[in-house]
């Protein structure tokens, strides 16, 4: 199938009116992505942690994470955010999540590449990220967009579960 075409893909900055449906659509996509990649009570666990709209507000509103979501044919299909690290010069990409039907379409790469952008023209000069070490696809997306892997960890983050991660990094150019 063809690729939306710039006419039926736009990127928004994410406002709190749009919350309600980006977390929707996070618990869409982790329910369709993740089984097998973790358990169905971590992902029923970490939605509830990373998408209540009280954290959702706050990570907007305290933490300087901006969030941006892309409409396929004015439908909320994926999202990203990203947000300051403790490193100047240097900011995180949080969240980057595309309905599994548009994986494949350059999407994905379109949304990492705006937030690359964006984090650029606010004078980073790195972008770091976690990814699932057993996420192959994923990671496999992050390599062709020029991110490496720099370090293994394993973060606890209760209840029992654990995020076994690869960090990943990319200088950007000026």
């Amino acid at each position: 199938m063809k690729s939306p075409g710039p006419e039926r893909a736009k990127i928004i900055r994410v406002t709190e009116q749009h919350l309600p449906a980006m977390a929707k659509l996070a618990g869409v996509i982790w329910r369709a992505c993740y089984p097998g990649i973790i358990s169905h009570a971590q992902i029923d666990y970490m939605l509830a942690r990373m998408y209540a709209l009280d954290i959702l507000r706050e990570e907007i509103r305290s933490r300087r994470i901006r969030y941006h979501l892309l409409l396929v044919d004015g439908k909320p299909a994926g999202f990203a955010s990203y947000g300051p690290t403790s490193v100047p010069g240097v900011m995180k990409l949080h969240k980057l999540y595309l309905l599994p039907e548009l994986h494949g379409r350059g999407l994905g790469s379109r949304l990492l590449q705006h937030c690359e952008r964006e984090v650029r023209a606010g004078g980073a000069r790195g972008l770091i990220l976690s990814v699932n070490k057993r996420n192959a696809q994923a990671i496999a997306a992050y390599r062709r967009n020029g991110f490496v892997i720099t370090e293994s960890v394993v973060t606890d983050i209760g209840a029992g579960f654990v995020m076994d991660d690869y960090l990943m990094a990319k200088e950007l150019a000026g």
